[in-house]
């Protein structure tokens, strides 16, 4: 029987462009880069490891001005 245990990280990314279009997406890629990476060096522990939650937490600028997230307590 396999032991459970739950390890988790956090990963950010930090995207910024002088041109009047956002970079959403270029951050969810390298966040998701990022994750992959780790799932790569710790796959011989545990294929298992899941990916949850990403997501963009905040943006400054762009078209459509500032925005962050409502964070809910229990994913903090």
């Amino acid at each position: 029987m396999r032991r459970s245990r739950h390890l988790y990280g956090t990963t950010h990314s930090y995207c910024e462009t002088v041109g009047k279009t956002g970079v959403e997406m270029e951050a969810l890629t390298s966040v998701q880069v990022g994750l992959l990476t780790i799932y790569d060096m710790c796959k011989a522990a545990d294929r298992g490891m899941v990916m949850t939650n990403v997501r963009v937490l905040e943006k400054h600028g762009g078209k459509s001005g500032d925005w962050t997230a409502e964070i809910e307590q229990a994913a903090q």
